[in-house]
């Protein structure tokens, strides 16, 4: 065991898996736990100690290979290598807006805000009309190209913020969600997160529409905890 990785890896918790997995790695790589040119602890290691099949870890392998972090080499010596990075004028960009604000209570806030409006939603419940503009927005993420996507996941956010029957609430979080996606402009659309967001949608629908409050509370704070980590990997 490489004790080095001891204050980022630890076991993921099972509903964002592959996001967690995914932030502590790139946490490794950015701290430099593993320096550029060295070889990342071997599959059946971080697997374990993320406590994630290896399926799922080699997805997130995938990622840091596309991105340029890593690159994957067979043979005797072997195995997934931290990579020289060179900073883009759009990576400069990101980390300009990065700086520009508080990211941990940007998250925290959306974080509130989003679990009070699903909540507020389940426990006074939606009118027949109501109900068809959410499944709608919903339905819109589910059918939406990829470069339409983070719109149309933002509009169903809304949506359901403005559903909560709080127009500060709803004023609050588009502001909030501004912020979010200038942050989210920075970091890749991944695949896999897009479709485990969209099973995590599915659920908070039927929660709301199902009037389970502590259900469709969970599932959003389930949710924001997600996109965190993604945004924390990459930009921190």
């Amino acid at each position: 065991m490489d004790d080095r990785l001891a204050p980022v890896l630890r076991p993921v918790r099972a509903g964002n898996g592959f996001e967690e997995a995914l932030e502590q790695i790139l946490q490794i790589v950015r701290l430099g736990l593993v320096p550029q040119g060295e070889r990342l602890p071997a599959e059946r290691e971080l697997a374990e100690r993320l406590h994630i099949s290896r399926v799922t870890l080699r997805e997130v392998l995938k990622v840091l290979q596309d991105q340029g972090l890593v690159e994957s080499r067979r043979g005797r010596y072997g195995g997934t290598f931290v990579l020289a990075r060179t900073r883009s004028a759009s990576e400069e960009e990101v980390r300009r807006r990065v700086a520009a604000v508080d990211v941990e209570d940007t998250l925290r806030f959306r974080e509130v805000l989003e679990v009070g409006a699903a909540g507020l939603c389940a426990t006074h419940g939606l009118t027949g009309e109501q109900t068809r503009r959410l499944r709608a927005a919903l339905a819109a993420t589910h059918d939406a190209p990829l470069a339409d996507y983070r719109r149309l996941d933002t509009l169903l956010h809304l949506t359901l913020a403005e559903l909560s029957g709080s127009v500060t609430l709803a004023a609050q979080y588009a502001a909030v969600r501004a912020t979010v996606n200038d942050l989210l402009d920075g970091i890749p659309l991944l695949v896999r997160n897009l479709e485990h967001s969209q099973r995590q949608h599915t659920a908070l629908v039927e929660a709301v529409l199902d009037r389970d409050a502590d259900g469709a509370r969970e599932v959003m704070r389930e949710h924001c905890c997600g996109t965190a980590a993604l945004l924390r990997g990459f930009l921190a």
